[in-house]
């Protein structure tokens, strides 16, 4: 391999890392530690596969569509198509993601220093004034803020972990407080919503790639593969040495210790007061920047598909006003209500993922079709279960103890699709 391809295969790689690592990743890996004991390495590879896994398969097969969410999913049918598109844009905007940044920044970097006297609320509007205002103007502020703050996010984690490896907080429970620690992991890592996050920013990545001179589609798909390799290894080391400080604390917290205050914790007794307002500053800086990425893409997204009826600046001004209101709920109110929607969202959604890197080798339209919906049915259905509805079978379904229950019907209903005839396919449309 060139100089050249390998120097722009880690600069896309480490903008890459960049975008799925904000700081909100920073809070599931130690609790998963917490919770798993001695077992924080399945519970680590359940949420690399989760995260890391499924986010670069998100863009490889955004990668064949250019990044068009319509063109990816319209083979669903255009309905559920925008429908599920709009889901995720949702989800990743003002519903759960946006709120979450200014939530966790609250928790981890103004309330261990200035205390909770200070108003969540003051916070919230304050926090979404400057997101709004560099979002509807975008300036260089941010991109200044992101050519250092990954860098000095990096020092201060390997810092944070290095001395976390050589001097433990404590010993390793033998015990884990939960069930399925697998499965516990990748549903924390459906919870970074980094794969839902890549299919809306693999344009970004298309057009970095392309920019750099790597138009042919083969070149292009080398480079985004070689690129989320650099990307999946950066993103696994910080989650394994994160995953591993947890478990060093796990003799002393229990299930109940909120995400944030875990990783202040753990932060404050490896590195003191300092490490404590340098963890604050890189969370509210990394948080800001996310914030300001996902209300834009946000607005850019349905100012897209209304074909322009609805204007981005307005949109952008909702998604801010509306993100205000859900952060100040706080981080694990916001996880909770995260949870069941998540579950519902993402195996219709990994479905269609992995029919697109397919697409070219399945004619029939149909296929996509009942695939899709047996995954929305699947996983409504098992959300429905975890509130008390008894729903036969769901839970007696191969695969279900892994949280991957939706697998086999999913398969099953794409081969029945395969035996309808489609009115409209791929071998009619080319």
């Amino acid at each position: 391999m060139g100089g050249k391809r390998m120097k722009d295969m880690m600069v896309v790689g480490f903008a890459l890392f960049a975008m799925f690592f904000g700081a909100g990743n920073l809070i599931f890996p130690p609790y998963l530690g917490v919770l798993s004991g001695t077992q924080w390495w399945i519970a680590f590879l359940g949420f690399v596969f989760a995260d890391v896994g499924l986010a670069l398969l998100a863009v490889l097969a955004a990668t064949k569509f250019n990044g068009n969410t319509e063109e990816m999913f319209k083979r669903a049918g255009k309905g559920l198509g925008i429908l599920l598109g709009c889901a995720i844009v949702i989800c990743i905007g003002p519903l759960l993601a946006i709120p979450r940044t200014a939530a966790t920044t609250y928790e981890m970097g103004i309330v261990p220093i200035f205390g909770s006297g200070f108003s969540p609320i003051l916070f919230s509007i304050i926090f979404f004034a400057i997101t709004l205002f560099l979002a509807i103007r975008p300036s260089k502020v941010v991109d200044i803020v992101g050519q250092y703050l990954t860098p000095a996010l990096l020092v201060a984690l390997a810092i944070l972990i290095i001395k976390g490896i050589f001097a433990p907080l404590g010993e390793i429970r033998d015990s884990t407080l939960i069930n399925g620690v697998f499965a516990e992991g990748i549903a924390q890592g459906y919870q970074t919503m980094d794969t839902l996050a890549a299919i809306v920013f693999s344009t970004v990545i298309i057009l970095s790639v392309v920019g750099k001179g790597y138009t042919e589609e083969k070149d292009k798909l080398k480079m985004t593969v070689g690129s989320g390799v650099v990307a999946a290894i950066g993103l696994a080391l910080v989650y394994g040495g994160l995953a591993y400080l947890g478990a060093t604390v796990s003799k002393v917290y229990g299930q109940d210790i909120a995400q944030t205050e875990l990783i202040v914790s753990i932060t404050a007794s490896l590195l003191g007061d300092t490490g404590k307002i340098l963890l604050a500053l890189i969370v509210g800086l990394a948080c800001l920047t996310t914030a300001i990425g996902l209300s834009s893409a946000a607005g850019q997204y349905f100012s897209d598909i209304t074909r322009g009826k609805l204007k981005y600046e307005y949109i952008v001004i909702f998604v801010c006003v509306f993100s205000a209101v859900v952060s100040n709920f706080g981080v694990s109110t916001i996880i909770k209500f995260a949870a069941p929607i998540l579950s519902i969202v993402y195996p219709a959604t990994l479905t269609l993922i992995i029919l697109s890197l397919f697409g070219d080798k399945v004619k029939n339209d149909n296929v996509f079709k009942c695939s899709t919906y047996m995954a929305l049915l699947v996983s409504v259905l098992t959300v429905a279960t975890e509130y008390g509805i008894n729903v036969p079978l769901v839970n007696s379904l191969p695969l279900h103890e892994l949280g991957f229950n939706w697998v086999i019907p999913v398969l099953i209903a794409g081969i029945i699709g395969s035996l309808i005839p489609s009115k409209t396919s791929l071998a009619k449309t080319n």
